[in-house]
């Protein structure tokens, strides 16, 4: 990455505070008319394709409204486990299983509220005023008004559960070659963080309501992302706390010698992350995302293998258990 000129250090001196963070770039942008899946056969950089989404039946059919009636053959009603608060660092809280609905009632009444051009990471404000290929500093101050323990249903197995919500997405058409593939939705309401992590997929990230900010760190980054110990399936998780930036620590201080991309992820857009990115994710309105994770054949027997046999030692409770996303702490 080039140096930052002098000239745009000052500028962004203002938004500092407390924990200025890393430099940052944009990430690039394409239109989805202007897209050939080809063009990320070997890809090692992030990309937005814009509006992606709008030429899938979920464009249409995803709502809060809709997944608020979803209900099963039998006329049972959606429940799933949820998160409270953020899970990739510090202690995992219980995790409660609930109903669906009330949820997604409650996010669609959210989710009549604008979102303002000026908060966030990046606010759109001063985003739009960005030169390209400019670089800047995130105002990573804006987390620190979040409420703390905020309810989300992360890694929802969604497809799986309602088989007939997948003919709203014709996912295979991202993919530039044949893939095994796994999806999972996030659904939640404005102001929710999911910690730094990296995954051992590719992932196409389809954003279908809300806005979402992602801070993506290259792997060639790994030394300075603080790698905890604790368990996610898939995935490296960091002890660099987002939420907790402006408290002095040596993770805080390693995570600013990085540099980093930052998206901006609107309702309709397609993000792709390379494997073993890492990223953080901010949602600045009620959102629903469905990452849709994919490994080759060989990447399958290789690290899918790898994390799997991890996975039953996990379950078998001699691999990192209580020390994980998926159970309560002690």
């Amino acid at each position: 990455m080039t140096p930052m000129p002098m000239a745009v250090a000052a500028k962004n001196k203002s938004f500092a505070g407390a924990f200025r963070g890393p430099p940052c770039r944009l990430v690039e942008e394409r239109s989805a008319e202007s897209f050939r899946h080809d063009d990320v056969g070997a890809q090692e950089k992030p990309l937005v394709v814009k509006n992606a989404v709008r030429a899938w039946d979920a464009w249409h059919r995803w709502s809060f409204e809709r997944f608020a009636d979803l209900r099963h053959p039998n006329g049972q009603e959606a429940v799933s486990r949820f998160q409270e608060g953020l899970v990739e660092q510090g202690a995992t809280r219980p995790l409660p299983v609930l109903p669906v609905a009330p949820f997604m009632s409650e996010l669609a009444e959210a989710a009549k509220l604008p979102v303002s051009d000026d908060v966030g990471l990046l606010p759109e404000s001063r985003r739009r005023k960005l030169a390209p290929g400019e670089t800047f500093y995130l105002n990573w101050a804006h987390l620190q008004s979040f409420e703390l323990n905020r309810r989300y249903l992360a890694d929802w197995p969604v497809l799986a559960q309602f088989p007939e919500l997948r003919k709203d997405f014709n996912i295979r058409t991202l993919w530039s070659n044949d893939r095994w593939t796994w999806e999972y939705a996030f659904v939640g309401p404005a102001n929710t963080v999911t910690g730094f992590h990296q995954d051992i997929h590719d992932n196409w990230f389809c954003q279908i309501r809300g806005t979402k900010e992602v801070v993506l760190v290259p792997a060639d980054q790994t030394p300075k992302m603080s790698v905890s110990k604790k368990y996610n399936l898939g995935s490296v998780l960091s002890n660099v706390n987002v939420s907790r930036l402006n408290e002095p620590s040596r993770e805080a201080d390693l995570f600013a010698k990085t540099h980093c991309y930052h998206a901006r992820v609107e309702a309709g857009d397609v993000l792709f992350i390379p494997n073993h990115m890492w990223h953080t994710v901010v949602a600045l309105a009620p959102s629903i995302s469905l990452a849709t994770f994919g490994l080759t054949t060989m990447e399958l027997l290789t690290a899918g293998a790898w994390a799997e046999f991890k996975n039953v030692l996990h379950l078998m409770r001699l691999y990192s258990w209580r020390n994980c996303v998926c159970h309560k702490s002690r």
